[in-house]
């Protein structure tokens, strides 16, 4: 994945900075940029995820991720009449947060694109470091809530049509394993594309098909690969031990990740019409789509406000 003397772009006489070890192939700077920013087009395209006039609050946390995102859609979008702008949630991470949020600032700035950042402090009243210290609970699964919560929140203040985040064939691939082995069919099937809900702004997922190790190489050659910390509670998820089995299968044999989410599609396909969408209503106490009367936000809330 790094540039070599000696190894040249399949393209062209110039020295690669990518090899494929399933196709082989190699490019140069130019072209793999140039390949990148054709197969996310292509992904956008083919599933309808943007149109003209529309409003896109993209999600840019600073991360490669969010950031590759950024980059390319501010490329691809530049000549059409779609307006985006940038969402930064702030969980309360210290030690962590402070540095990618820098980032996001700077990545936002270099393009010109508004940037509307959120915190957990602001929008419930208290950091994530807060909310679990001291507590037996998975710091993961409050910050999946919140954030998502906050997000949608924000992008309907902003009228925003859509929200585009910056999940990977990686992610998508660990999300639909970690699903597989909790034996949780119905999770997975809420996994699929959906249709449009009352009260919730439409995702959409521009780099589901780009595997992270090529999403941190189109930050590099664009110098805007920011070097920041891990989160300090990522190993304390089950997503981290698949994320490990899954880079291992991949490393053994090459395309175990995009196979994988290729199987899942074919499920959603025998299954169609077999599993409908839950109808939504109104959380009780902040108005937000639930499944019951009490979303999940209020209700993980509420348990805070108890133990406090």
């Amino acid at each position: 994945m790094t540039e070599k003397s000696g190894v040249i772009c399949s393209k062209c006489s110039r020295r690669a900075v990518f090899s494929s070890k399933g196709s082989g192939i190699r490019l140069c700077r130019e072209h793999f940029l140039q390949d990148f920013e054709i197969r996310v087009s292509r992904t956008v395209e083919n599933n309808g995820m943007i149109r003209d006039g529309e409003r896109i609050a993209v999600a840019v946390s600073g991360g490669k991720d969010s950031t590759a995102l950024l980059l390319s859609l501010h490329r691809m979008l530049a000549d059409r009449n779609v307006e985006m702008v940038a969402v930064t949630v702030d969980e309360g991470i210290a030690g962590y947060r402070d540095d990618t949020i820098l980032a996001a600032r700077q990545i936002c700035s270099r393009l010109g694109v508004e940037q509307v950042i959120v915190s957990f402090r602001e929008e419930f009243g208290c950091d994530l470091d807060e909310m679990v210290r001291g507590k037996n609970v998975a710091p993961c699964t409050y910050c999946g809530v919140f954030r998502k919560n906050a997000l949608n929140r924000t992008a309907k203040l902003l009228h925003a049509d859509k929200v585009a985040t910056g999940h990977n064939l990686d992610d998508e691939a660990q999300t639909v394993m970690m699903n597989y082995l909790k034996g949780d069919y119905e999770r997975l099937m809420r996994f699929r594309p959906r249709q449009a809900r009352s009260g919730l702004v439409a995702r959409i997922k521009p780099l589901r098909e780009m595997p992270e190790k090529e999403i941190a190489l189109y930050c590099m050659v664009n110098g805007a690969f920011f070097p920041s910390r891990e989160c300090p509670y990522a190993d304390l998820s089950l997503r981290a031990d698949v994320r490990d089995m899954m880079n291992r299968l991949e490393s053994l044999f090459p395309g175990v990740k995009r196979t994988t989410v290729g199987g899942f599609v074919d499920i959603i396909s025998a299954a169609s019409g077999c599993f409908s969408q839950v109808e939504l209503g109104a959380c009780r106490q902040c108005g937000e789509p639930c499944v019951e009367g009490l979303c999940k936000a209020c209700e993980l809330l509420d348990g805070i406000k108890r133990r406090s």
